[in-house]
């Protein structure tokens, strides 16, 4: 079986879906063929950057980008990350498996934060959440069971 093409959709491509891209990218090279995007694009998050540094993934050369600006690959697997994300997902052509995988929003959650220890934990938790679910693929994807 080939690689399994996914794309990890939010609203600004800016902290989960690039999360998730980054994971998916390192933990499941060769297994999945990972991309992410934005309904709309809100600039990579630097905060995301930092947390994900913390935990060995370097997501600093990716950038933020929307759906039109992704190369023309056809999608396995469009997986919404945030409610808007799901309720504004555009159409793909072809036999693309929809599924939503909701996870917080850690800007939302740290925007009125000061303490930089304190602003952080949000983004933590959620890395560690998005990790959880990358480690699982494909096994967690509707229709995939090999490891």
């Amino acid at each position: 079986m080939g690689t399994i093409t996914v794309l990890f959709l939010c609203t600004g491509n800016s902290c989960r879906s690039q999360m998730a891209e980054g994971f998916a990218k390192s933990l499941k090279a060769g297994v999945i063929d990972a991309y992410s995007a934005g309904v709309e694009r809100h600039g990579l998050d630097p905060d995301a950057v930092t947390v994900m540094a913390e935990a060995g993934m370097d997501i600093s050369g990716q950038h933020s980008k929307t759906v039109d600006e992704l190369p023309p690959v056809r999608f396995d697997y469009v997986i919404t990350l945030c409610g808007h994300a799901a309720e504004n997902c555009p159409f793909f052509p072809g036999p693309v498996k929809r599924l939503h995988v909701g996870f917080d929003d850690p800007p939302s959650l740290a925007k009125d934060v000061v303490d930089v220890k304190a602003r952080l934990a949000p983004y933590r938790r959620v890395r560690d959440e998005i990790r959880r679910f990358a480690e699982g693929m494909p096994g967690n994807l509707p229709g995939e069971t090999h490891p």
